[in-house]
């Protein structure tokens, strides 16, 4: 193996033209677009007052 080669680790790259800040906004909102909603609450739901009719 010559010493160019990887040896299982991964080769971090600098990418033109995006800064940190950039690239870090970028996968928080990639993370909030790909988690899923979260169940309501079962309890809370049991909670919510009955809605009364309009006089």
């Amino acid at each position: 193996m010559s010493a160019t080669e990887s040896k299982g680790q991964p080769q971090w790259f600098a990418v033109a033209g995006v800064s940190m800040r950039d690239l870090l906004a970028a996968g928080e909102a990639a993370a909030l677009l790909s988690t899923p909603p979260r169940a309501p609450d079962p309890d809370l739901a049991r909670q919510t007052p009955e809605r009364r009719e309009a006089a």
